[in-house]
């Protein structure tokens, strides 16, 4: 990692810069390609004023063929940058979804999940021949069929008060201070979008340390983000008005400390911790008497890690589900011991261990 570029924005032509590369070296990518909006004309509202669009020469493809040509470009050097567990995400609109998600399965990329930003402050449609495009989507996919992309489960649970994080995300378009200006007042960029976007992108498919690539980067938002939640970035963009404005905005961003950085860690992605080490580091002595969290039952700690209880020895799981008569149980939810006269669940200390292991 430390011959890559890290934490810099690279102007340039992202086919070319990503090429330049080494393979296998992204863990993750996030891109906003351009929409191919397919704009023709000016767009005015019912009292005749114009609508600052998107009408940039970055999004204007002669046709259908050549916007399908860059994407395979850009998403095949996407694809080999990547690590062999990497993943990326590409946000668009219904101009270009589609075709981006056709591609990315031709090259070999693993659709995991479509989301759905629904915007609470869409653009209404001013002509009145359309529905309010109200959303855009997301297509997140694993670099191949076998990789084990990393997904923060417990984290995104977090972030949505203990519930499952769905596929459908309601959160604002970029406004307010948030919306970089140039100096006239204008929009810095015309597709901005909202820091509160990549937070979730970020925390939910990379860890701190990570590497990010972005090669639309624009004024910057997912290095901003990136930065904010200690990950590195590279970013590739085109512009040179849009590079100066990521810079000095990627500059006053501050990271957030190491302990601020932890995210709840999902259960499958904890180190195995063996009760048997408890007896080992002395957090329980040989001898020691467990009681169930019901009360009913108690078991003696032997040595190596078993239990030995009134009929039965074994695993704290065996030990736990035979006195239950219980076809399985979670002995370290199961069995508590006492301090202070008080029962704690021996999971407590696994976690402690666990603690270790992260410091």
């Amino acid at each position: 990692m430390s011959k890559l570029p890290l934490d810099r924005i690279i102007e340039g032509d992202c086919v070319a810069e990503m090429a330049a590369l080494p393979e296998g070296s992204i863990d993750l990518v996030f891109a906003d390609p351009p929409y191919n909006l397919q704009l023709k004309g000016d767009l005015h509202r019912p009292n005749n004023s114009l609508v600052d669009a998107v009408d940039n020469d970055w999004d204007r493809f002669d046709s259908f063929a050549a916007y399908d040509a860059f994407t395979r470009a850009w998403l095949g050097q996407a694809r080999r940058v990547l690590k062999p567990d990497g993943a990326i995400w590409v946000i668009g609109s219904y101009h270009n979804i589609f075709r981006v998600g056709a591609i990315l399965q031709d090259l070999g990329f693993w659709i995991l999940n479509d989301v759905v930003w629904r915007k609470t402050n869409p653009m209404p449609n001013f002509r009145g021949k359309r529905l309010c495009n109200a959303h855009e989507t997301l297509i997140w996919a694993a670099r191949s069929e076998t990789a084990r992309a990393t997904f923060n489960y417990d984290a995104l649970k977090q972030l949505n008060e203990g519930l499952q994080m769905r596929s459908d995300w309601l959160l604002p378009i970029c406004s307010g201070a948030e919306r970089l200006k140039t100096g006239a007042g204008g929009k810095a960029h015309p597709t901005q979008k909202p820091e509160a976007l990549l937070h979730r992108v970020l925390v939910g498919a990379s860890n701190a340390g990570d590497l990010v690539l972005d090669p639309f980067f624009g004024t910057g938002t997912t290095g901003a983000v990136a930065k904010r939640l200690g990950r590195h970035f590279i970013g590739i963009e085109r512009e040179a008005d849009y590079v100066a404005v990521a810079r000095d905005r990627i500059a006053a961003v501050t990271s957030h400390d190491r302990e601020s950085l932890r995210v709840t860690a999902s259960k499958r992605a904890e180190p195995r911790i063996p009760f048997g080490q408890l007896v080992e580091r002395r957090l329980l002595e040989p001898g020691e008497v467990l009681v169930s969290a019901n009360g009913r039952h108690t078991a003696r700690v032997r040595a190596d890690g078993s239990l030995v209880a009134a009929h039965t020895t074994g695993s704290i799981h065996q030990v736990g589900a035979e006195l239950e008569g219980a076809p399985s149980c979670n002995g370290w939810t199961y069995w508590h011991f006492r301090r202070d006269g008080r029962p704690v669940p021996i999971d407590v200390l696994r976690q402690q261990l666990r603690a270790e292991l992260r410091d």
